[in-house]
């Protein structure tokens, strides 16, 4: 029995139980119907807005002919793991999440959202779109009978916030943080309790001391979701996550059986969700850390010496994994990209918006 078979007859018994709660797929008189689980609480800035959006896009190109029905965390299934396998097991149609939560199924799930060290938003869709990444995604889907598209992306991300200042590497041996992904386990490398927690569970977390820090998004995301209110510090530039994105993942079976005019509404409703989100964050980041520094939050960098070291434990993790085939395919992959998009635009952007900066201050 090959790999996916295995993941769709074992989701299925497991959740023969919460089968019959979830929506099945639904064809009626030409109309067809998606149910989409999502891996954020409803309402939650950002992310649940994009999952929201790759539906409205879709009901609204289709002109009733397929919908859409966005299903928030605990709405039908419950944690991170449930969302990924109620698609693979064909119990729910799609799902919006970031699939770096995934990395335990296949590490390669990871530079689908970031990786340490890895991408900014351009150079994500610059690989993405035009240089052999989303090509990988779908490669990595076959495995798991998933067709994915990007559909969001939350900008630069925070590197977050902590309940004392961390002054060097050794700050994190015993410190108990929420960080997913391959950053996540770079932290882990440096001595940290690494905990992956949905975001309607950070708050509750860190008030409780149940965690001593976490990144979530940056300061717009983060001030909606009230980390200022337990912890004044904020460092504002992280390792792990420089242009996240975020995904939508479909039952491949589900997604075949659709027609092409169908498959192409899902395809431009993500693209358009994608560049929609990512200016999102970017719109509201500043005057929402404009607001937090004025409530008294204080607003840090990591010393030279924790980057080397989040840089060391980063790579470390990069090896770790490389024996995956899959894995090293799309890291050099993705290497090979950030290079050329980096070196245009450290000569082109880089060098204007430092002139701009000195001109008009």
């Amino acid at each position: 029995m090959d790999r996916r078979s295995f993941i769709k007859n074992a989701g299925l018994v497991a959740g023969a139980s919460a089968a019959t709660a979830l929506a099945t797929p639904a064809l009626s008189a030409g109309k067809e119907k998606l149910t989409m689980v999502t891996a954020w609480g409803r309402g939650l800035a950002g992310v649940f807005d994009a999952a929201q959006r790759v539906a409205d896009n879709i009901n609204g190109m289709s002109d009733g002919t397929l919908e859409v029905e966005v299903k928030a965390s605990g709405e039908l299934v419950s944690g991170l793991p449930a969302v990924f396998d109620a698609v693979t097991s064909g119990q729910a149609d799609m799902y919006h999440a970031a699939d770096y939560y995934y990395v335990g199924q296949h590490p390669a799930f990871g530079f689908f959202t970031a990786v340490p060290f890895g991408m900014t938003p351009n150079e994500l869709h610059n690989w993405y779109y035009h240089m052999g990444g989303h090509k990988l995604h779908l490669e990595l889907g076959e495995e798991f009978g998933l067709h994915s598209f990007l559909a969001g992306n939350t900008g630069p991300q925070a590197g977050g916030w902590f309940r004392k200042e961390i002054k060097s590497a050794a700050d994190f041996n015993g410190l108990k943080f929420r960080m997913p992904g391959l950053g996540g386990k770079a932290l882990g490398k440096l001595g940290a309790s690494v905990q992956t927690l949905p975001g309607s569970e950070i708050y509750q977390a860190l008030a409780s001391g149940a965690i001593d820090g976490t990144e979530w998004i940056g300061p717009w995301a983060d001030e909606k979701a009230g980390f200022q209110e337990i912890t004044k510090i904020y460092y504002t530039s992280g390792f792990h996550e420089p242009g996240a994105g975020l995904a939508c993942g479909i039952n491949k079976d589900r997604f075949n059986k659709l027609s092409k005019s169908h498959q192409k509404m899902i395809e431009v409703a993500c693209g358009e969700a994608n560049l929609w989100n990512l200016h999102q964050y970017l719109a509201n980041n500043s005057q929402a850390l404009t607001r937090l520094r004025a409530g008294g939050v204080k607003t840090l960098e990591f010393p030279d010496d924790v980057w080397d070291a989040f840089g060391k434990a980063s790579q470390e993790v990069m090896d770790d994994n490389m024996g995956n085939e899959l894995f090293k395919k799309t890291y050099d992959s993705v290497r090979s990209s950030m290079k050329q998009s980096a070196a245009w635009d450290a000569l082109s952007a880089g060098a204007y918006t430092r002139q701009r900066t000195r001109v008009l201050g």
